[in-house]
């Protein structure tokens, strides 16, 4: 029998498949068990979800629904829910729930998960939950949040498990047995020296697998890398994607271990930072949710149309210089936006390869020359495909040989100088400090729309009339 929280389809050849998300007809009968009041059926249904899978139905549902699924169901809330919820919704979720079950959540959360889970918040309720934990955990959330917003000292967990770099497998076997507080999940165990300066690390796997009598200093891992806690967030990521990092401990200014980063907040940096570049190069701010409402998006989406409302009226001012010639041969008014789409997919090509490549750190310095080298060579080549295909095309509907010559050399040109656009002005962004994800995309479509308008109209003026 399928679990529910997957949907079951049949394949081509009579197979079924799961993608892992939530059934729509369990969605449907959690909504009509809450409309229904019936607390029980509620619970039942949702006891066997997942945190993540509760998280997706509460961001899935509408702001009515939720809340009635809350106070039905609000009781059973579990810490990880909280901290799996969007960000559009999680602040609506903790106003809903009662101050107990929301402070007996929270104390269930490592004190990272606190931190992103209050670092948003308003301070009503940044004290709220704050006054939830135990003085011991409280002033761990405190000094993590003393650090800088999208740093490695937020996005630690104070958790660590450490042993003396003396100690050996045996002794640090009995102590983790004899230890009452360990962390629900840890990977390595950080050898630090008598000032607590980490010095190495051993892995789980390691621990367990070699002698009682073995020294620690003797199964240490190469990988070892120690992060400072002012160290910006993207860059720890970045980290633990290019040396394969599973753990990392984190120290402070005098070199003195304060945390230890996990491999899946390091994950969840990199998924956030994806996310916010295909947000940003679509226009449509780097906090849209599906959750938000309809003032929240218009509010998020306005000022990007706006800009792009001006560079249209750049765009139009090229095609006014040239309206005679337009008026002349309309021939020139149904080719033309041909020319300019052209230019701006094949800069936005460019431009999404380009924002991927400085995000990953592929593109630098050292390869920047031979990649634009590249790029103007495809711009070139892909134009004189496109040119030779509508020069043909163009002459044959207009039965105007010279307008397919004309319309060949403006594609062409249009193509190059998109290629050239799509990598440039990234690079040049990136070097300014911008960020090329947020303005990029603006640039290049004005660019390639203007230089697109003004090849072809220009050459036609010159050539045809």
């Amino acid at each position: 029998m399928a679990d529910d929280t997957t949907i079951q389809r049949a394949g081509d050849d009579g197979r079924e498949e799961e993608d892992f998300a939530l059934d729509r007809d369990l969605v449907d009968r959690i909504v009509a068990a809450a409309d229904a009041g019936d607390a029980g059926q509620l619970k039942d249904l949702m006891a066997p979800l997942h945190a993540a899978d509760i998280a997706d139905l509460l961001e899935q549902v509408s702001a009515a629904e939720r809340r009635e699924i809350l106070l039905l169901w609000g009781s059973e809330m579990d810490g990880d829910v909280l901290s799996e919820l969007d960000d559009s919704i999680r602040e609506e979720v903790i106003g809903t729930l009662p101050k107990h079950v929301l402070a007996e959540a929270v104390r269930e959360l490592d004190s990272d998960d606190v931190v992103d889970l209050i670092e948003d918040l308003e301070k009503p309720q940044q004290a709220q939950i704050l006054g939830a934990l135990d003085a011991g955990d409280r002033a761990a959330v405190e000094q993590s949040l003393t650090y800088p917003e999208y740093s490695a000292g937020r996005l630690m967990q104070r958790e660590v498990v450490t042993a003396p770099e003396h100690w050996t497998v045996g002794e640090t076997i009995d102590h983790l047995r004899r230890d009452e507080e360990l962390p629900d999940q840890f990977y390595h165990v950080i050898l630090v020296d008598p000032g607590h300066h980490p010095v190495a690390y051993v892995t789980l796997g390691k621990l367990l697998s070699s002698r009682r009598d073995t020294a620690l200093k003797d199964i240490t891992e190469d990988s070892f890398r120690t992060i400072s806690a002012r160290q910006e967030e993207g860059d720890v990521a970045y980290a633990f994607n290019q040396y394969h990092l599973i753990s990392a401990p984190v120290v402070d200014d005098d070199n003195r271990l304060v945390g230890v980063i996990t491999i899946d907040d390091a994950m969840s940096v990199l998924d956030e930072e994806h996310e916010e570049d295909i947000l940003r190069l679509a226009g449509v701010g780097d906090e849209s949710s599906i959750a938000d409402t309809v003032i929240e998006t218009v509010r998020q989406r306005l000022p990007w149309l706006g800009v792009n409302l001006c560079t249209a009226l750049l765009a139009a001012s090229i095609i006014g210089l040239f309206q005679d010639s337009i008026s002349h041969l309309v021939a020139l008014a149904v080719l033309m936006p041909i020319v300019a789409s052209m230019g701006g997919n094949a800069g936005t090509q460019t431009l999404t390869v380009a924002v991927r490549a400085l995000a990953t750190r592929n593109l630098t310095e050292n390869n920047v020359l031979r990649v634009v080298r590249r790029e103007a060579m495809v711009g070139v080549l892909n134009g004189l495909v496109f040119a030779l295909l509508l020069g043909v095309v163009a002459a044959l509907w207009f039965a105007m040989p010279e307008l397919g010559l004309v319309i060949a050399l403006a594609i062409i040109i249009n193509l190059m100088v998109a290629a050239l656009a799509g990598i440039l002005v990234p690079v040049v962004l990136d070097k300014l400090g911008a960020d090329p994800a947020l303005a990029s995309g603006t640039f290049v479509t004005t660019l390639t729309d203007m230089v697109g308008f003004f090849a072809f109209l220009g050459l036609a003026t010159l050539v045809l009339l």
